[in-house]
Order: structure tokens, then sequence, then C-alpha cells
């Protein structure tokens, strides 16, 4: 693969517990469209089934913020106060020398960003929940964070929901399996591996 390969990037970006890393896994599993997951760079402890170098690069505030000054980062944000996330420009450099395309599960600040800078070559999809009620019966089902944590997110989920018009593409994430199907329609459409559908979001 040429040196230069610059290939297409994919964004998945919701409020937490709306799904979207169960589709972008699913995405993963699918040898056709040749993807690799962007890891992102986090300032947050992780969690007890997160691994650094594959769900995260886990570095310390100190160190994050010093890669912000050095512009070593496409996009960042600090999150949550003191929770900084971010992506590489490495990682995606990384990602193109394998001849591969990329696809990202990051926050719907970052998503846009990331889209903005490379607007020909990214598809930026959100992943819409049910509704509220639902996003937080998720949250609690997973049993990784207090109360506390789980009311800033839902707090932060009335935000982000209103930049879905922002996006490309919505997703519906009521039903899992055709949501799954919905997506890997729309990475075939951008991919050229199917013709486009004429309908709406």
């Amino acid at each position: 693969m040429a040196k230069d390969f610059q290939g297409k990037l994919f964004v998945f970006s919701a409020p937490s517990g709306s799904g979207k890393t169960t589709i972008v896994r699913h995405l993963l599993a699918q040898e056709r469209f040749n993807l690799e997951f962007s890891i992102s760079a986090t300032s947050r402890e992780p969690r007890s089934n997160e691994k650094d170098g594959e769900d995260y690069y886990f570095i310390t505030k100190k160190d994050f913020k010093n890669k912000i000054k050095e512009d070593k980062f496409l996009e960042w944000e600090e999150v949550y106060k003191d929770n900084f996330y971010g992506t590489l420009k490495t990682e995606v450099e990384r990602i193109w020398a394998q001849g591969k395309h990329v696809i990202f599960d990051i926050d719907v600040v970052g998503g846009l960003r990331i889209r903005d800078k490379f607007p020909e070559q990214t598809l930026a999809v959100f992943v819409k929940p049910p509704d509220i009620n639902e996003l937080i019966r998720r949250l609690k089902e997973r049993g990784e964070e207090s109360d506390e944590k789980i009311a800033a997110r839902v707090a932060k989920a009335s935000v982000e929901l209103a930049t879905a018009p922002q996006f490309d593409k919505i997703i519906k994430n009521y039903d899992l399996q055709v949501a799954l199907q919905d997506a890997e329609d729309l990475v075939d459409e951008f991919l050229g591996l199917k013709p486009v559908k004429n309908e709406e979001n």
C-alpha cells in the first residue's frame, strides 16, 4: 500500500449507553470494510474490563496537557472535569499506514471536529437511543459507575442529543439488529460497495 494512502474516516458518536460501541465492534468484524479502530487517548482511570492500548491509551492528565501544547492531537476535549479525551495524530497515521480505513467511537464534539478537518473523507454518524429512560437503564446495567456519575452522563446526553442534526446520518438504535444493518448499509454506501439508497435519515 502506498505510504501516502489516506482512507475513509467513519465517526460514530452518541451519548453513553446508546449502543455505539456495540455497532462499531460489529462493523470492525466485517472484513470487507477493511476497518481499524482508532484508539482514543484519555486521562481517566481504566475501568475493570479495559486494557491500555486496546480500549484507550491511558495517560496522565499532565502528559495529556503536554501533548495538547505540542499539537499532538487531531481533536481533544475535557469531557468531564479533569477527564480529557482525544485522538492522537499518530493514531490515524498508524491506521492509514496499514492501508485501512479508520473507525472512531468518540464524543460528539470530537466526532464533529474530525469531520470538519476531513470533510470529504469522513462519514459522521449519530447513534440515537430510544429515550433518556432507556439510556439510564443501560448505564445502570453496566454496574461500572456511581449514581452521581450516571447523573452527569444523563445531563450531558440531553446536550449531545441536540447535536444529532449536525451529523451526516442518524441511526436510531431502538432495535439492535436493525441498527447494525443500518450501520452496515451506511458504510457500504460510503465505500462505494453498494449503490446509495434514496431515503431520508
